[in-house]
């Protein structure tokens, strides 16, 4: 049974069919409906969501399918005790298709371990997001007509941000891609992603605490918040939560041709002004995140067999 936990999950051809696949739904979305007739998404969501869990939802059901929906670990079995091993068993006997949401890191693969039906992480605690990569590298294609030959900042909560560790390993496996690290000290990068993925494969990166002086290099920016949930002490998440805000004269050092994309929810990290800015990114890829996210569908469905 093929499952998708994390982005390197997926080869590069595979990523690409699945690009055309979502571009080829926006152009022909008719095409599309019906395609799942019959067919039921489990959302398993145990951690808070609103764009990642509507867009499965969205996505299944503009494919025609439906949707059976657990939204916090309180409105279900877990809140009994019951292991996600188990949980996945049980949805197997109702379900086609998992996309599952969960605090715990390693939580998707223990669900895909034991479920009988194609399993997608959603997000499992700090570790990853593959379908948010999947909606980034949509959303950098579309606008910058490329994967590769991109000076890429990252900013803001690079040690717990699972947006920023699975989109280095996507775009590390594309040429001439370098990497702008941009936090304070306290959210850097975890050595592990730059031993494991940036210094194997020979891909550049720099790390700076400043945001004005990396901007003038950028071809895209990808800020995210400093996420609270993630600490452990208030007075540290208080003390960072503000490191950095995206303002327009800070967007006067960028670029003409940059762009500014976020995982989303945002919280103070880019001014509404920016909004309206033609290189404001973020909703677009949240649009985008619903094509890839029913390109993905298809392709776990097909390859289980379930549909054609």
């Amino acid at each position: 049974m093929r499952h998708v936990i994390d982005i390197l999950d997926l080869s590069t051809d595979e990523i690409r069919s699945l690009i055309e696949t979502a571009q080829d739904v926006i152009a022909h979305p008719g095409d599309y409906y019906g395609v799942c007739g019959g067919k039921k998404l489990a959302t398993l969501f145990f951690e808070p969501s609103t764009r990642t869990r509507l867009s499965f939802e969205a996505a299944m059901y503009e494919l025609g399918g439906n949707v059976l929906s657990v939204t916090g670990a309180g409105t279900s079995s877990a809140s009994k005790g019951e292991s996600v091993a188990d949980t996945a068993k049980v949805v197997s006997c109702y379900a086609d298709i998992i996309a599952m949401r969960h605090p715990k890191e390693g939580a998707a693969l223990v669900a895909a371990n034991n479920a009988s039906i194609p399993v997608i992480n959603a997000g499992d605690g700090g570790h990853c997001h593959p379908t948010q990569t999947l909606a980034d590298l949509l959303t950098i294609r579309r606008e910058k007509g490329r994967l590769g030959g991109l000076n890429v900042g990252l900013c803001g909560d690079l040690k717990f941000g699972r947006t920023v560790h699975s989109l280095i390993n996507a775009l590390s496996r594309y040429e001439d891609v370098r990497f702008v690290l941009i936090s304070p000290e306290e959210l850097k990068l975890p050595s592990y992603v730059k031993d494991n993925v940036l210094k194997p494969n020979g891909i550049p990166y720099s790390q700076t605490a400043s945001l004005e002086e990396a901007l003038p290099e950028l071809d895209l920016l990808y800020m995210t918040r400093v996420q609270k949930e993630r600490f452990f002490n208030e007075e540290d998440y208080l003390r960072l939560k503000d490191s950095y805000v995206l303002t327009p004269d800070k967007m006067k050092l960028a670029g003409p041709d940059m762009c500014v994309l976020h995982p989303l929810p945002r919280v103070n990290e880019i001014s509404v002004s920016i909004d309206d800015d033609p290189r404001a990114c973020y909703f677009k890829q949240v649009l985008n995140g619903k094509y890839m996210r029913m390109a993905l569908i298809l392709m776990l469905l097909r390859d289980a067999g379930t549909i054609r």
